[in-house]
């Protein structure tokens, strides 16, 4: 599906935490094609703002909207897809990692359905892209962190969105397999795929991305610099380095298909 005009808009957003503003006065729009980059640092909210606009963490104040519909009637799920931080629990779940990528393209009204040649297909060719066809019938725990994000990766790309979110989705892996990744997202964005990347660094990714958002936790409102790199020099020094997990925010392993 051919996307165009908006695909998300926060208005006003905020999100509070016992009181402290981890989110303040968020606006931006975000249209069909872009690659945008959030980056800012540790406990800036970026996974946060990116939970909050797919429906995933509940938000204080303001508005949200996906491709045009409120967030709140928004249920065309199938046109999104997260790639999370992580997987909890990775470790205790007993399926294949061919499972786990086919999983993502089960929904509420087709549960019982056998999954079709093009979806399957689909799954062949996202494991293809991320260089674990060959480790398809592994369990996902005897992958390693850096190969289950892979998967996650995978599991993403089958569902052909037309929004890509993908939080950190290079920590943990080897230089050859994010190589390959920006190869990947660099088709999708050439075929108008809109993609939004959490990251600490735009190493690898600088080239694709057409709009960086930085956010400040120390500034009156979040956003600190919206528009196309390079970023300013007065607000580098905040931005490269590595940040850990978003301390607020619990982790996810996708959206409500």
């Amino acid at each position: 599906m051919t996307t165009t005009g908006e695909v998300l808009r926060l208005e006003r957003l905020c999100v509070e935490y016992d009181g402290d503003h981890v989110l303040e006065d968020v606006d931006l729009t975000i249209t069909a094609g872009e690659f945008v980059a959030v980056l800012g640092p540790n406990g800036s909210g970026k996974t946060t703002m990116v939970r909050a606009a797919l429906g995933l963490q509940q938000f204080d104040h303001g508005r949200v909207f996906l491709f045009g519909s409120p967030l709140q009637r928004f249920r065309d799920w199938r046109r999104v897809a997260l790639v999370p931080q992580r997987l909890p629990g990775a470790s205790s779940i007993p399926v294949s990692v061919w499972e786990s990528v086919l999983s993502g393209l089960i929904s509420p009204r087709r549960r019982w359905r056998p999954f079709t040649r093009e979806e399957k297909a689909a799954a062949t060719q996202a494991l293809h892209d991320v260089g674990l066809w060959d480790r398809r019938h592994d369990r996902l725990d005897a992958l390693s962190g850096g190969q289950q994000r892979r998967a996650l990766v995978a599991r993403a790309l089958a569902l052909s969105p037309d929004l890509l979110v993908m939080d950190e989705p290079t920590a943990g892996v080897d230089a050859e397999h994010v190589a390959r990744l920006t190869d990947v997202l660099s088709g999708l964005s050439a075929g108008g795929t809109t993609i939004i990347v959490i990251t600490h660094e735009l190493t690898g990714i600088a080239h694709l991305v057409t709009r960086a958002i930085v956010l400040d936790p120390l500034a009156r409102t979040s956003v600190a610099f919206d528009g196309p790199p390079p970023l300013p020099s007065s607000i580098t020094d905040g931005v490269h380095h590595h940040d850990g997990p978003d301390e607020h925010a619990p982790s996810a392993i996708g959206l409500e298909p």
